[in-house]
């Protein structure tokens, strides 16, 4: 989905790199502006009005996690899409905890960097999950996005509460990866090598596992999919 009113912040402190996307974005239609400094990427997302961030994870003076948490903090609905080292699940999982929408491990293809910048824009601001359900014995609120039982409760990003939500409007069957990767995080082409519906998935079930114990709540069916235990 090419949007060229959709405006794109970059900081990344690699120049040719930086330039390298610069130049990508504009070519596909988006207004595309960069920032080589942390601090200053900061500045002006907090300053600015922009449709996606697209942040590096190292960089001078504040790394990429820390702009992604002060950002959500302060605009929870903007885009935000983190750029991490090939292979590193750490940075993976940390760009999730910090906020982030999605991620793009480098070096990248252009294809894959595209399908995840048009997915996350084309999701922006639209949430499925604002509704409460109840599961085993667990709460789930999309408003205050909690999970809370027997007087404790975990926080969980607005993804995990979308996920929630998607398998338990289709919890009379198995939802494919690539269901959720069409319907819940918007990618337009669900064939892409990605690991970020595991990686959510498992987060979402060690909160879940920390409220309802072994109780199984969201069960794996190897080689289809995943299917929400709805059962007392």
């Amino acid at each position: 989905m090419k949007n060229s009113r959709a405006r794109i912040l970059v900081v990344e402190d690699d120049p040719a790199i930086l330039n390298g996307l610069l130049d990508v974005l504009v070519f596909n239609g988006f207004e595309a502006e960069g920032a080589e400094d942390g601090g200053e990427g900061l500045r002006r997302a907090l300053e600015n009005v922009y449709d996606l961030l697209i942040l590096d994870v190292m960089l001078p003076t504040l790394d990429g996690f820390s702009i992604c948490r002060k950002v959500r903090g302060k605009k929870p609905s903007q885009g935000i899409v983190i750029l991490t080292a090939k292979g590193s699940e750490d940075d993976i999982v940390s760009g999730f905890g910090a906020g982030a929408d999605d991620y793009v491990s480098k070096p990248f293809s252009l294809r894959e960097l595209m399908v995840r910048v048009e997915a996350v824009l084309r999701r922006t601001g639209r949430h499925m999950g604002d509704e409460q359900l109840a599961v085993r014995g667990v709460s789930f609120d999309g408003r205050t996005l909690t999970a809370s039982a027997n007087g404790q409760s975990e926080e969980l990003t607005r993804r995990e509460m979308d996920i929630l939500v998607h398998l338990h409007r289709h919890q009379e069957r198995i939802v494919s990866k690539k269901e959720l990767l069409t319907d819940v995080w918007g990618y337009a082409d669900a064939d892409i090598e990605t690991r970020t519906v595991d990686i959510h998935i498992l987060k979402l079930r060690k909160k879940i596992a920390r409220l309802a114990g072994d109780i199984p709540v969201i069960r794996t069916v190897r080689g289809e999919g995943y299917r929400l235990e709805t059962g007392p």
